[in-house]
């Protein structure tokens, strides 16, 4: 049997050495295996297959695990912006290794960007050995990220059913008091991660808003604001084809006759520049509020 067939029949991403050589391997099978190419050796005693998951390397290597919004986008969970590692540590852990070199200690030089997490966990037997529990990730995230980032992270977890609402109120037990005003806002409908962040921009703001909304003729729009302004959560991923684009055109066509204005805020603006997407809304609002019919 192959090592690619080895690891993916048995599900391992990472394999231990106990692990390998229960299932068969030995200690000059894995050697070889290393200097021909066909294992990496992420750190002493831990393996994985080429191509696995470069964050993941990085946390095993460094003597770690995956956590916080690494190990939320491990999940497929939303999670801002990934590109640099988020590694659970345990508190007393030493030896640490650089995440790019299994033979270099760690110091702040070779970090590469890793953003550490020295924190004690709720539930340090879940997870496995390269990713922490899917709880723990999220309490970590939202001490490390913007607050409407980790609210989109724990709404996206509740509406694909990975967290159930008492790990949520778990998730606050553990949180600052100045973070206790978010519990309001945990809202499991929003299909998206940019839908909560919309919503929470728009709250911020003062506007009254219904989300995942039916109008007839028409179908759900993720939000109504003021009773009058539709706003959909564009995303390029499902919006690069013509029919998916004539779709979205009928739809705001559709909006258009049943008297509702209609603004499309793509992914961008909703995340890295609410401003502008304020500024369209309250342009929007204005338009509508000021026409007067009788003026013709």
């Amino acid at each position: 049997m192959s090592w690619n067939s080895f690891f993916n029949e048995n599900n391992f991403r990472i394999a231990e050495t106990e692990r390998l050589i229960a299932y068969g391997a030995t200690w000059r099978s894995m050697k070889a295996a290393v200097e021909l190419g066909q294992l990496v050796r992420a750190r002493r005693g831990h393996y994985a297959l080429p191509g696995t998951d470069p964050h993941t390397l990085e946390a095993v290597r460094l003597g770690g695990r995956l956590g916080c919004i690494s190990a939320a986008a491990d999940y497929g969970v939303f999670a801002l912006d990934n590109t640099f590692v988020h590694i659970q540590v345990q508190p007393t852990a030493s030896r640490l290794r650089a995440p790019h070199d299994r033979f270099q200690r760690l110091t702040d030089h070779n970090r590469h960007g890793a953003e550490l997490h020295w924190d004690e966990l709720l539930h340090p037997e879940d997870g496995n050995e390269y990713r922490v529990g899917l709880t723990d990730a999220l309490v970590q995230t939202f001490r490390c990220q913007q607050p409407r980032f980790a609210l989109a992270s724990l709404d996206n977890a509740m509406h694909q059913n990975l967290i159930r609402p008492d790990e949520v109120n778990e998730i606050f037990a553990a949180l600052p008091r100045e973070l206790q005003y978010l519990r309001a806002r945990v809202d499991a409908r929003s299909d998206s991660g940019q839908e909560t962040v919309l919503s929470f921009i728009v709250h911020e703001a003062g506007y009254k808003f219904e989300i995942q909304v039916r109008i007839d003729g028409v179908g759900r729009v993720d939000m109504v604001i003021e009773g009058c302004l539709v706003v959909e959560a564009d995303s390029r991923e499902f919006h690069q084809d013509w029919a998916a684009q004539k779709r979205d055109r009928t739809r705001d066509r559709d909006l258009a006759r049943a008297q509702y204005v209609s603004y499309r805020a793509i992914h961008e603006d909703i995340l890295y520049h609410p401003e502008i997407v304020l500024e369209a809304i309250a342009g929007l609002l204005a338009v509508n509020r000021n026409y007067n019919p009788a003026n013709k």
